[in-house]
């Protein structure tokens, strides 16, 4: 499973739209970018994968697709 596939699974599991998870993440990073890394249209900076990672409490391993 990919990044995108990965964070699309995690955020639909705790019943958010991309919208809402940018606002979670404090708008620092905008719903647009978060729809085209779903997407597979783009791909996210390490501080980004890390703020991802730490809001939803998985690893780094697990986010990028290297641990099931």
């Amino acid at each position: 499973m990919s990044f995108g596939e990965r964070l699309k699974t995690l955020r639909i599991e705790k019943g958010l739209s991309q919208q809402q998870l940018a606002e979670e993440l404090g708008n620092k990073i905008s719903a647009a970018a978060i729809g085209h890394w779903e997407l597979g249209k783009r791909i996210p900076n390490i501080d980004a994968v890390i703020m991802i990672a730490q809001y939803f409490g998985v690893s780094l391993d697990y986010i990028c697709g290297l641990e099931i």
